[in-house]
């Protein structure tokens, strides 16, 4: 067992835990976060990820030892209601969730992905921000519409790309 601080969504927080334990299961086990679900545990649908500094990773590949003094933002540190981020905004109104599973993953990815660019992006370069997130249920369309949305929320005045 290990005394583990680091900041997460703004927070100074403190675990008491093996340093082998996962990040993800330290989040939803230990802090009550339980945005970011275990999906594949292999790091391959993005279903867990979160920011370590401002990085997209999947908090199931990350050990908490490995997380240790680093700056953690999970879905529920983009925000909450009723206090939304322009993305989560953005889901909602696009329609762009159907389980929710991925969603918080995807959100937080999306959000990195926004936070980089000063654009609204067109269909591929939202593909390719998002290529780490599957979605078994959407078909994407939605999810692509909502990330332009919220760029075009973002940005109001810049000229919207094709839709995908």
């Amino acid at each position: 067992m290990k005394s583990i601080n680091f900041i997460v969504n703004g927070k100074e927080r403190t675990v008491v835990c093996p340093p082998a334990k996962t990040l993800l299961d330290v989040l939803r086990e230990d802090l009550g976060l339980t945005a970011s679900k275990e999906c594949c545990g292999k790091g391959e649908c993005g279903s867990c990820s979160v920011l370590i500094n401002k990085e997209v990773v999947c908090s199931c590949l990350v050990l908490a030892g490995q997380a240790e003094n680093q700056v953690i933002t999970t879905c529920e540190g983009v925000g909450l209601s009723p206090n939304l981020d322009v993305i989560q905004e953005s889901f909602i109104d696009e329609g762009a969730t159907q389980c929710g599973y991925c969603t918080p993953g995807i959100i937080v990815s999306a959000k990195a992905f926004l936070d980089e660019v000063d654009t609204i992006p067109s269909a591929e370069e939202i593909k390719t921000a998002l290529g780490g997130n599957l979605c078994r249920c959407t078909g994407y369309t939605k999810i692509i519409k909502a990330v332009q949305t919220a760029a075009s929320k973002k940005y109001p005045n810049r000229k919207q790309p094709n839709s995908p």
